[in-house]
């Protein structure tokens, strides 16, 4: 299978993942994909990948310019050069030069002048739809933020040709990659205020934060605005999983860079890879492997029996497993661990009813990999009727057994031990 992985320790822009989508391609695709964005037919756009050393680290930049012009920080107050923002150091409008020179495209844009824009291009039917389903994402979040039908919208910062050319490449680079599966990190959103043409907003901004629900993020010490908007639906939208990187054969790795400069190299990471989900083995048998999350609180103030049935509770809920480990906390107090396993589609419906049934405040969430066996069941007729029997195999093992429902019915109707039964229908 397989697996497109992003990094998002620096956050996420529109330019930095188109960079680095295509700088994890070969030299011949580059060239290839470039030409083919260029021709798209985005008015008086153009694309050029330049090479961008940051903290060492050599990898591409993206730029988009616009009737001959490119964006750049000075004209720009946005951490990652993304070209969403059309306002200065001063978050106002410039009314001299920049004014003049992109008059043309940074206008109050709807989606039906997107979308206009979006089905002339020379792109899939699928691309077009990606677009505009990004762009979906984002109206949806300034309805949201401002209060407004989402007919109603008009994009103030990411409805310009240049964010229309970092929405499409994007989608373009997905399309051209063809991952099974795309997994990203966390995302790192920054800290402190932005300026944007509303004024100072708190990072991340409102649009960004409401695209960003059910995503796990975090802040830390750098100050700005480390994902835009576009960046945050970007991932919204093609992104299958949030957690750390699986198990994978990496093939390709590209380097996106943003433009600030700071002491972490500030840049979008992409990890293409394989991943087997059914590895051989030497003796012919195959194994699989695939990924859970475990969920732990600690309890002190629960009795066993309202603890045994929160875990019956939790397992009709769908949880693969729950038990518990007896601890001591603080002050020498007796408690218990409860750890529950789930998959991780089902992990919100898990914590809603680990709340609900347990007296818990706080839950720990670890993503793991899982080693598992394949397995297969038969029915074997006996003498004293029909048993299943259970067959595991791979890595190098295979191992089998009845069934203990049935094994304990026959012992009850012959009166006789499981252990006699076992050797009976062996």
């Amino acid at each position: 299978m397989k697996i497109l992985y992003i990094d998002c320790g620096m956050g996420a822009a529109g330019d930095m993942l188109t960079a680095a989508l295509l700088d994890a391609c070969t030299d011949d695709e580059k060239k290839e994909i470039l030409q083919q964005l260029n021709n798209m037919g985005i008015p008086d756009v153009t694309y050029t990948l330049t090479k961008s050393v940051k903290c060492g680290i050599t990898g591409s930049h993206m730029e988009v310019a616009v009737a001959g012009v490119v964006e750049s920080e000075d004209m720009y107050d946005h951490h990652h050069g993304e070209h969403e923002h059309h306002h200065g150091e001063d978050g106002h409008h410039h009314d001299s030069y920049h004014d003049h020179h992109y008059e043309a495209h940074h206008h109050h844009s709807s989606m039906s002048d997107v979308m206009a824009v979006v089905n002339g291009l020379n792109v899939s039917d699928k691309v077009k739809k990606d677009v505009e389903n990004v762009y979906g994402l984002i109206a949806e979040a300034e309805s949201h933020v401002h209060g407004v039908k989402v007919e109603d919208i008009h994009f103030h910062e990411v409805g310009t040709m240049d964010a229309i050319a970092d929405i499409t490449a994007v989608c373009v680079l997905f399309e051209k990659i063809a991952a099974d599966k795309v997994v990203a990190s966390p995302v790192h959103v920054g800290s402190g205020q932005v300026r944007c043409a509303h004024g100072i907003l708190p990072v991340p901004a409102p649009a960004t934060a409401f695209i960003l629900k059910s995503i796990p993020i975090y802040g830390g010490q750098i100050k700005g605005e480390l994902c835009t908007p576009t960046g945050a639906a970007l991932l919204k939208y093609f992104v299958d999983e949030f957690g750390s990187m699986p198990v994978m054969s990496s093939d390709q790795i590209g380097y996106g860079m943003g433009k600030k400069d700071f002491d972490r190299a500030n840049c979008v990471r992409v990890i293409v890879g394989t991943v087997e989900e059914r590895d051989q083995v030497s003796d012919g048998f195959f194994s699989s492997n695939d990924r859970i999350v475990e969920l732990s609180c600690n309890i002190d103030d629960m009795t066993g029996e309202e603890i045994g049935f929160a875990a019956d509770m939790l397992m009709q809920q769908g949880a693969r497993d729950v038990f518990t480990i007896p601890i001591y906390m603080k002050k020498g107090r007796p408690a218990v661990l409860l750890r529950v396993i789930c998959q991780p589609d089902d992990r919100e419906m898990i914590v809603k009813a680990i709340f609900k049934y347990t007296s818990t405040i706080g839950i720990r969430e670890t993503l793991c990999n899982r080693y598992i066996m394949d397995r297969s069941m038969e029915q074997q007729e006996t003498e004293y009727g029909t048993v299943r029997k259970k067959t595991v195999s791979g890595y190098g093992v295979s191992r089998s057994k009845y069934e203990y429902e049935d094994l304990a019915r026959i012992a009850r109707q012959q009166d006789i031990s499981i252990n006699e039964v076992k050797n009976k229908l062996d």
